[in-house]
């Protein structure tokens, strides 16, 4: 696994991906992360929109309250929506980042960075261009499904399922109204993206060469294992930076998505609010549980990313 043969050896697979494969059996094991992370969402979208008058104020009340009121299915909030999404938006970012990645290597090559900064610029565009296409579809779910999450918690609306919330949001904003903060969400997630790929793909450099694997052809592999570790310790590092950097912009986008149309606040208020109540850290709720769902997330997605396309590369 000599980096810069790894990284090479990696383009020529991409070119060679059974796309119907990846996607059908990327969908089918993206979801079973998402199931499984799902419950962390939920919670962090209930904390960042909490008010000061609010008796749930942390991680463990809210779970509680969930548990007591919904039981599991209140963890589950606005999953239908999620998944029903998820499966088109999922196809537009990896379409995006695969064909992007490959591009961004071959452009800054010439430069002749380390093999960590060149790692670190070609994901990180990679990630940014991808998240980019994929918003399109993305933020109208993320209104429908953090409505459905915070329904008729801290003083917000109820509803009757992910059609009765579109309804409702055409009904009173149009189609705007499913695209409220979208500038949020493409500053929120576009950055993070490329925060999340850039230090993804430098920490992994990083590691192989502490690991004495470095561009000498004549070097043996090192075992599945090794690989395995190296691309979730990579994958837990670029979840963690990217919660931290990121999530001031994240509980931001959250508050104006689900406040309703006779309550609209601008994101100016939004900030004041926060920090009248809480201070600066007020922009920091729900770190906790984004920081464990981020790198949580990013080692399993990172782990299923890697398996899936070594799972569908095409024999010559």
């Amino acid at each position: 696994m000599r980096i810069g043969f790894y990284r090479n050896k990696g383009e020529k697979r991409r070119k060679k991906l059974d796309k119907t494969k990846f996607y059908v059996v990327g969908a089918g094991i993206f979801t079973g992360v998402t199931v499984a992370l799902y419950p962390i969402s939920v919670v962090k979208t209930r904390l960042q929109v909490v008010s000061k008058d609010t008796v749930e104020r942390n991680a463990f009340s809210v779970i509680r309250g969930l548990l007591k009121t919904d039981g599991i299915p209140g963890l589950y909030r606005g999953f239908g929506t999620v998944i029903t999404g998820a499966t088109p938006a999922r196809v537009i970012f990896l379409t995006a980042l695969e064909t992007t990645k490959v591009a961004a290597f071959r452009m800054v090559e010439p430069f002749k960075f380390s093999e960590p900064t060149q790692a670190a610029i070609a994901n990180g565009i990679a990630g940014m261009t991808s998240s980019l296409f994929s918003q399109a579809v993305f933020v109208p779910i993320d209104v429908i499904s953090q409505k459905l999450m915070v329904q008729g918690y801290a003083g917000h609306a109820k509803y009757n399922g992910g059609l009765d919330v579109a309804r409702k949001v055409l009904k009173s904003d149009g189609i705007r109204g499913l695209y409220r903060g979208f500038g949020l969400s493409v500053m929120t997630y576009s950055p993070s993206s490329a925060v999340w790929w850039a230090s993804y793909g430098s920490s992994q450099r990083v590691f192989w060469r502490f690991l004495g694997h470095g561009t000498d052809l004549k070097e043996a592999a090192p075992n599945p294992w090794t690989i395995v570790s190296v691309q979730a310790a990579g994958g837990f590092i670029a979840g963690a930076t990217a919660s931290c950097i990121t999530t001031p912009l994240d509980t931001i986008k959250t508050r104006l998505q689900v406040m309703g149309h006779e309550r609209r606040p601008s994101t100016k208020q939004v900030v004041r609010n926060l920090i009248a109540d809480d201070g600066w850290k007020g922009l920091y709720r729900g770190l906790g549980p984004r920081f464990f769902s981020m790198s949580a997330w990013g080692t399993s997605m990172i782990l299923a990313y890697e398996y899936l396309k070594r799972l569908c590369v095409k024999d010559d």
